[in-house]
């Protein structure tokens, strides 16, 4: 068998390199942004001084999901998803309940649901926001983060 050429085995080795990067350049384009303008970030732990302080803490997956396992007095406010997860996503092709938000617009409020890859929370507090909510916090950890810190489900 002949040896491929030099050139061929450059264009080979490219391709080879090519096709392994992309799931890892596929998978970080899928992340949310690790900041949100206006929203307050929070760790598991701040998540769980808030909730015991008698702030919201909202878990925007799916109603399955809430009734699998969830945050120890959260409550289920689903993100129903269909827009594309980016930033500049169109809220309009998704559906989400801001009339069960409290109605004090300056009460403190957190979302989450699985962490980096999911974008329901981002894009709950987004609405959230444009809605004049302004005391927004987002949990980006979410379940997971939960679930590691070994705190309390449901």
């Amino acid at each position: 068998m002949k040896t491929p050429s030099p050139r061929l085995q450059l264009a080979l080795k490219t391709l080879l390199g090519l096709s392994l990067a992309l799931p890892l350049l596929t998978a970080q384009a899928n992340e949310t942004p690790k900041t949100l303008a206006g929203v307050k970030l929070v760790s598991a732990e701040e998540t769980k001084k808030l909730l015991d302080g008698g702030v919201p803490v909202y878990d925007t997956r799916v109603a399955a999901e809430y009734a699998e396992k969830t945050i120890k007095g959260a409550k289920s406010l689903p993100y129903k998803e269909k827009s594309a997860k980016a930033v500049d996503f169109d809220a309009s092709k998704d559906a989400f309940d801001l009339g069960k938000l409290p109605g004090d617009k300056a009460a403190p409020l957190v979302f989450f649901c699985n962490s980096g890859e999911c974008w329901k929370s981002y894009k709950a507090a987004v609405l959230a926001q444009k809605a004049g909510h302004s005391k927004i916090h987002w949990f980006r950890g979410g379940m997971p983060e939960w679930s590691a810190k070994g705190l309390p489900t449901q």
